[in-house]
């Protein structure tokens, strides 16, 4: 029966059921009676929410703390092993595949480097397809037992309703790539888990606002800079996070040329890949066949030696023209969209790390209008390296919490007719 604000019964228990699981998770543990003021719920709705989710198996005791005067209260906590989720991260030189139990803790990981034909589609699909099965034989885990797969993957994401999420990777290669379709031809799972496909910088944004820099923030951008540059806007018309392609911002009118093919593009200035391009230019040798992240080691090496030896001025003035086109970037973001923090992350924004940002901070606030620069921290990520796996996992989980802890229901035709079609034409190289 729906109430007058079309809510039915099985919607309200839904809600109160995401309420308690999601507090539990973040502040947990809590007694029942901390849970109530916590959620807004009765104490009798917290009584049957908990013993529903007890029942369920997805919440647990967890000691006890004495009360004033009375009885002590038992705790609860959300139980690590009543769900597992996979994130993907289908990165610049590798695809990272890892298992996770309920609260984001890691079971298992597989790695596959890119090199030669790095984005050729088969190639992603198949290292996608084997990382996943090599995670769950690690963790001996049945793939049914998982509640969704995420992925972060380069370039714009568009949801259809007849081939399910299909890539845009311009930079990239990829054409209206059907991915979620591709994946399920050959997966190892069964066809009720299912997919989550993002792109990379938004669920990197996921990750540091649910647990790294971004926690408490209404209003942050984080930044994901690797061989391209990628930005997640979070405020609170867009709670969950909308990726921006700030990497395409033009910068320089008949500037260099960017992967994407247009000229002027802050990634052809500020991106990994790009800062290399210009160093070797300049003079800078890197071994032929040396990939990105190596590359980029040897460059700060040379820029900064350890040993007490003369910098290469090359490599440091390559390095300090690329912290202003990034802190020029940054001040665009700052103007659009005034935000509390700006977080860096990503491969090579944590390997150029602290010795680089201070001189983005400092060109940032050149460039940006006075007063929202002086409202607005720039600092690094705090989960490192696994921050797009660890936000693409929590794809599923934020649709597990969205459901009141509930799994999808088994769908009658497996697969659905829409992948069929998907799965006839061909995925461009």
């Amino acid at each position: 029966m729906a109430g007058r604000n079309g809510r039915t019964v099985r919607d309200l228990r839904r809600a109160n059921r995401t309420a308690v699981l999601q507090r539990l998770y973040f502040d947990g543990p809590l007694s029942r009676f901390e849970l109530g003021p916590a959620t807004g719920l009765s104490s009798g709705s917290v009584s049957n929410v908990v013993a529903d989710l007890v029942a369920d198996g997805l919440v647990e005791e967890a000691g006890s703390v004495d009360s004033d005067g009375g009885r002590p209260r038992t705790l609860l906590r959300v139980a690590p092993g009543s769900g597992h989720m996979i994130g993907v991260d289908v990165g610049e030189t590798r695809v990272r595949v890892e298992l996770f139990d309920l609260t984001l803790t890691e079971l298992a990981r597989a790695e596959r480097p890119l090199e030669q034909q790095r984005y050729a589609v088969e190639v992603i699909v198949d290292h996608i397809r084997s990382g996943i099965a090599d995670v769950l034989t690690a963790a001996d885990l049945a793939p049914d037992r998982l509640l969704g797969v995420g992925i972060g993957v380069p370039g714009i994401v568009e949801r259809t309703g007849d081939r399910g999420a299909v890539v845009h990777g311009q930079t990239i290669g990829w054409d209206a790539v059907p991915l979620e379709a591709l994946l399920r031809t050959g997966s190892p799972l069964p066809a009720t888990v299912p997919y989550f496909i993002d792109n990379g910088a938004k669920t990197l944004g996921q990750a540091e606002m649910w647990f790294g820099g971004g926690r408490g923030a209404r209003n942050a951008v984080v930044v994901l800079f690797g061989s391209g540059v990628g930005a997640c806007l979070v405020t609170p018309e867009v709670e969950h996070g909308r990726a921006v392609e700030w990497g395409h911002l033009t910068v320089r009118v008949r500037g260099r040329r960017c992967r994407c093919g247009a000229l002027g593009c802050l990634e052809a200035y500020a991106g990994a890949e790009s800062l290399l391009a210009r160093w070797r230019e300049e003079g800078g040798r890197v071994p032929e066949g040396t990939d990105e992240e190596t590359a980029l080691t040897a460059m700060l090496a040379a820029a900064y030696p350890a040993d007490g030896t003369a910098a290469d001025g090359t490599a440091l003035a390559v390095l300090e023209e690329t912290a202003e086109y990034l802190g020029a970037g940054l001040s665009d973001l700052i103007n659009l969209f005034q935000p509390e923090r700006i977080l860096v992350g990503g491969w090579a924004g944590l390997q150029l790390g602290s010795r680089f940002l201070p001189a983005v901070r400092r060109h940032a606030r050149s460039y940006a209008l006075r007063h929202p620069a002086e409202k607005v921290t720039i600092d690094m990520g705090r989960l490192g390296p696994d921050a797009v796996t660890v936000g693409a996992a929590i794809l599923p989980l934020a649709d597990f919490f969205a459901r009141g802890g509930r799994r999808p229901e088994p769908d009658p035709e497996s697969p659905p007719p829409a992948w069929r079609t998907a799965l006839r034409e061909r995925a461009p190289r």
